[in-house]
């Protein structure tokens, strides 16, 4: 697999509280993933972008939530996000800068 298969398998870091506190207990990362992602597909791309060793990889799909702005009512995208469970002494740095 290119590169840029695997830069297109993960979009981006999922960043929040509970992401945070997934990474200190159970060293766990939250990733937004392509729709047509499998656990095989994230499994290797985030072995090969981030040179770690992944044990584990659960995915979910994340419905998208109705919003209404003013008088229009609207619908925000449907996306999907994988748990990864790294090997002990591994770590990602998400919050590095390009």
């Amino acid at each position: 697999m290119s590169e840029l298969k695997y830069l297109s398998v993960i979009r981006a870091p999922h960043v929040s509280e509970k992401t945070a506190r997934l990474q200190e207990v159970s060293n766990q990362y939250v990733f937004e993933v392509a729709k047509d992602a499998t656990k095989a597909d994230v499994k290797s791309a985030v072995e090969k972008l981030f040179n770690v060793k992944v044990e584990a990889v659960n995915v979910a799909n994340v419905k998208g939530k109705v919003k209404s702005f003013r008088s229009r009512s609207g619908h925000r995208g449907d996306w999907r996000k994988a748990y990864v469970k790294l090997a002990e002494g591994q770590s990602i740095d998400v919050l590095a800068k390009a």
